[in-house]
């Protein structure tokens, strides 16, 4: 059996960057990928949705892809050769708490990701079925495909694959797309989408794929933690449908195990899991940090693309909090008229009297930038009052927010 320190399960982007930050602070590191390295987000997520999402044709997308992604996974694996660092390409399975495959290590670090939820419905069979990875694989463009569900992915894909070409219908079960998303801006964007092609059924239920009108047919219904069943051999708890149980440094029950990232379905995002990482490397080592994981921006990448961070109005009005609403509208800025992208709105949330920022929803291009700027913001307990008196490039989106701070 193999000593080590640090024994990482998954090499996506959790892993990966658990593994980097453990071998820089001198921790021997042994990681385990089954797959290819960069995970789902790398290999069949986020990169190639964004790949399809800015290019002009079905085929430039299929061109790109093959280019972008063997570009990122080469970089992945430069990271994990680092020395400290060992890359087992084999599937990691726990043999005991402390054990996984011929290694024990003091620490584990559990990043295994997630994978499609399927909804239970007739006709899973189908042929025209297919998940992301399914979609992303297709050689030619469908002419007719249907999307079971309005959230990140199926909007994204929507947007993507109309744009190529394809008649898009989007099936959602809710009465509105992205329920992350303020309720006023995630109306606005379909509204959007709808004028530019895109066909949506809110408020209906898929009984049967047998019925659906289409060429393919995305299963876009989210996404559940991927777990495995040799995790009942390291003692945590954790549940096939929620994922594993952790607590605030995404330790699990078991002392020196912990799991970051989708599989503990606690924030669903790449980002989350990288800085999920961090904090679970910091907690082995004993050092503090500010993370601040309440305040965890998100974007949809549609054309226009769509963001948000902190509390929308909706949550703040379940929540009985008093706030403040300000908006700026896109028509309104020089930059978005000069860029020919008049269509858009953002939404800042406060407390009363130009106090804390709590939120800040937009759709609209470069949307998820100016969600970022408000993130950090809100991660130093910034005022509205405060933002009124930060300069802002002029002419910029950014302005945007500036805007929205004086109204």
């Amino acid at each position: 059996m193999n000593n080590t320190d640090l024994i990482i399960i998954g090499a996506g982007p959790g892993g990966y960057r658990a593994a980097e930050y453990a071998a820089k602070q001198g921790l021997k590191v042994v990681i385990f990928e089954g797959g290819e390295v960069g995970g789902t987000c790398l290999n069949v997520g986020c990169i190639p949705t964004k790949t399809y999402v800015h290019s002009a044709s079905f085929e430039e997308a299929r061109e790109r892809l093959g280019q972008v992604v063997p570009q990122l996974r080469q970089g992945v694996e430069g990271i994990l050769s680092n020395p400290n660092i060992t890359l087992v390409r084999e599937k990691g399975v726990f043999v005991d708490a402390h054990t996984v495959g011929d290694y024990t290590g003091n620490y584990v670090i559990i990043a295994t990701g997630s994978e499609t939820k399927m909804i239970p419905v007739q006709g899973l069979d189908d042929p025209r079925l297919v998940d992301s990875t399914g979609l992303l694989s297709l050689e030619s463009l469908p002419k007719r495909l249907c999307i079971i569900g309005a959230g990140v992915i199926g909007m994204e894909f929507a947007s993507a694959f109309q744009r190529f070409g394809s008649e898009v219908t989007v099936i959602e079960f809710l009465k509105e797309c992205l329920p992350a998303l303020d309720s006023d801006i995630a109306k606005r964007l379909r509204k959007t989408l709808e004028k530019k092609g895109i066909s949506f059924k809110m408020k209906t239920a898929v009984q049967n794929l047998v019925d659906l009108d289409a060429d393919v047919i995305l299963m876009a219904t989210g996404r559940k933690p991927r777990v495995q069943p040799d995790f009942a051999n390291a003692g945590f708890e954790y549940d096939e449908r929620k994922g594993i149980t952790v607590y605030e440094n995404f330790e699990t029950t078991v002392k020196g195990i912990y799991a970051i990232g989708d599989v503990n379905g606690k924030q669903m995002l790449a980002h989350a899991a990288e800085m999920q990482a961090i904090r679970a490397v910091n907690h082995i080592l004993g050092k503090t940090d500010c993370i601040r994981f309440d305040i965890m921006p998100a974007a949809i990448f549609t054309t226009p693309e769509a963001a948000c961070v902190g509390a929308s109005e909706d949550q703040l009005k379940e929540q009985g909090v008093e706030y403040e609403c300000r908006k700026a509208f896109y028509r309104a800025n020089g930059k978005a008229l000069a860029m020919n992208e008049p269509e858009g709105l953002l939404k800042l949330f406060s407390e009363p009297n130009a106090g804390k920022i709590l939120g800040c929803h937009a759709f609209g291009a470069h949307s998820a930038d100016l969600a970022q700027e408000a993130s950090v913001l809100m991660c130093l307990d910034t005022t509205v009052e405060q933002l009124r008196d930060m300069v802002h490039i002029h002419p910029t989106l950014s302005e945007l927010l500036f805007a929205a701070a004086e109204a």
